[in-house]
């Protein structure tokens, strides 16, 4: 099950939920702002959130994290290469936004790697490095589900963005077109500043380009 949460904070920022029916247990991604907010609906609904995911670094999609990671007793997890950014509101481009963001606690996650509910090991997501926002973003694919959580890596009009600090914009086409529009085409995809659109609807506005 798939939730999603617009927050806002110096920018709306779409956080989202993905949730074991079964055990209530899941993840949370993405938790941008508005750390307060999210906490109820997690209380409100049951859930118990055993870690939290970040597809990458900026601050508008991790600056809740830290206090979560304290209220949910429920680690934070990034790609190595953006390990750097939860340490830099330079990076993370948080420094010019009046209240810097830093995240000190973090364990890291890898290209290839399944991550596993402990309340049920056939609930889970891929990790699928899709660099080019940042040299460490991430995509989150659920098979099963059939959604794939992108970031900024790819909006509902295209490419994300890449003139941020760390971003390249060749391999963030690379990305979109090797690693992102070779699941399949019914795939939903989530973004973090978009509606969701599918895999082949992506794939057919990217070629009228």
């Amino acid at each position: 099950m798939v939730r999603e949460l617009q927050v806002q904070g110096v920018f709306a920022e779409n956080t989202y939920f993905y949730i074991d029916h079964h055990t209530k247990s899941g993840f949370l991604i993405d938790p941008g702002a508005q750390p307060g907010l999210i906490f109820d609906t997690i209380r409100q609904n049951g859930w118990t959130i055993e870690k939290i995911l970040l597809t990458h670094g900026h601050f508008d999609h991790m600056g809740a994290a830290e206090i979560l990671r304290e209220k949910l007793i429920a680690p934070i997890y990034i790609y190595p290469e953006d390990a750097k950014y939860l340490r830099d509101p330079y990076l993370n481009l948080s420094g010019n936004s009046g209240h810097p963001v830093i995240v000190s606690h973090y364990e890291e996650l890898y290209d290839g790697e399944i991550i596993r509910l402990k309340a049920n090991s056939g609930f889970y997501l891929k990790v699928i490095h899709t660099p080019g926002h940042t040299p460490g973003s991430v995509t989150f694919y659920s098979p099963e589900e059939g959604v794939a959580f992108v970031g900024d890596t790819l909006y509902q009009h295209g490419p994300g963005l890449t003139h941020f600090p760390g971003g390249n914009r060749r391999d963030i086409e690379n990305s979109i077109i090797a690693k992102i529009l070779s699941l399949p085409e019914n795939t939903v995809l989530l973004s973090g500043h978009s509606s969701p659109i599918t895999v082949a609807q992506e794939r057919q506005l990217l070629l009228k380009e």
